[in-house]
């Protein structure tokens, strides 16, 4: 029986690469690869399946009609494989990951998911770090992070996980005394509850109110996501959050003060430093993070 012609393996992830991230230059970073080296790489892909997979126009590649296809038939089969050699292969060690991560984050996002990562990495295990000062710790004591950040520090992968909206989070018996329109009077004499690591969040709401020096009577600060939510559940104080927060929360105790958008300075990041990637385990948490689309 003749035996069949591989693709070439570099160029297949060349391919999922991009297609993963959305950006060849980004997947050229991944790869430590030039743009055009990833170019020919997805080029000698093309060749050998005889198929145009991109559009290119001004450095930006779109995914062709065969290009989607092709992916939606290679992919399955790439983590097939790769779940088969980790089959074959428990005479390995485990595969170690040191993952800092904010505590609300994770009980509310990745906790829920990391069964799947299990299933299709069983060697694969994390250590998980809620301490302060994730960002500084990357490249040190952590391989990577997920943080809340208006845009990490040069120098680090980053991999931008959402986009939110602030609300202020609070009782439903505070919900009614507050009313459904906002007045300054009412609201100097509330206690606010703020994140260490949202900042700028109060300031934008403030804003969007167009109540830019509203002092209110006190601003409670708080390290702890979750502990920031049962807080204004019992009554203590209004939080400001992120839409996501309170939706993913799943408490009836809980209510949005006012029907306002206010756009969010800080979103979740991956991150970990870009030599970091060639590390098994921070690359299998990378891919699967970012296509799990948590």
């Amino acid at each position: 029986m003749a035996t069949r012609r591989l693709p070439p393996l570099r160029a297949l992830e060349a391919f999922v690469r991009t297609v993963r991230l959305g950006s060849a230059r980004a997947a050229a970073d991944e790869l430590g690869l030039s743009p055009s080296a990833l170019s020919r790489r997805i080029g000698n892909l093309e060749d050998f399946v005889g198929k145009k997979l991109f559009t290119r126009a001004r450095q930006s590649m779109q995914l062709t009609d065969d290009g989607h296809a092709f992916y939606e038939a290679v992919n399955p089969q790439l983590e097939a494989l790769a779940r088969a050699v980790e089959s074959q292969s428990e005479n390995l060690s485990l595969l170690r990951l040191h993952l800092g991560v904010l505590p609300l984050f994770g009980t509310q996002r990745l906790f829920p998911r990391l069964g799947e990562l299990r299933a299709r990495h069983p060697l694969l295990h994390i250590d998980i770090d809620t301490g302060p000062h994730l960002e500084d710790r990357v490249g040190d004591v952590l391989d990577a992070a997920i943080i809340l950040s208006r845009g990490p520090e040069r120098g680090l992968h980053a991999v931008r996980l959402d986009y939110n909206k602030v609300h202020a989070i609070c009782s439903r018996e505070m919900k009614e005394k507050l009313g459904d329109a906002p007045t300054a009077e009412l609201l100097a004499k509330q206690t606010f509850l703020v994140h260490n690591e949202l900042p700028e969040s109060f300031s934008a709401w403030k804003a969007e109110l167009e109540m830019p020096d509203l002092e209110p009577a006190a601003i409670d600060h708080f390290d702890s996501g979750q502990i920031m939510l049962e807080a204004a559940a019992q009554g203590l104080g209004i939080a400001i959050m992120h839409d996501d927060h309170l939706r993913r929360a799943h408490d009836n105790r809980l209510a949005q003060v006012y029907d306002i958008e206010v756009e969010s300075p800080y979103s979740y990041w991956f991150v970990c430093k870009p030599t970091a990637l060639e590390e098994r385990p921070v690359r299998l948490f990378h891919d699967w993070l970012v296509g799990a689309g948590l």
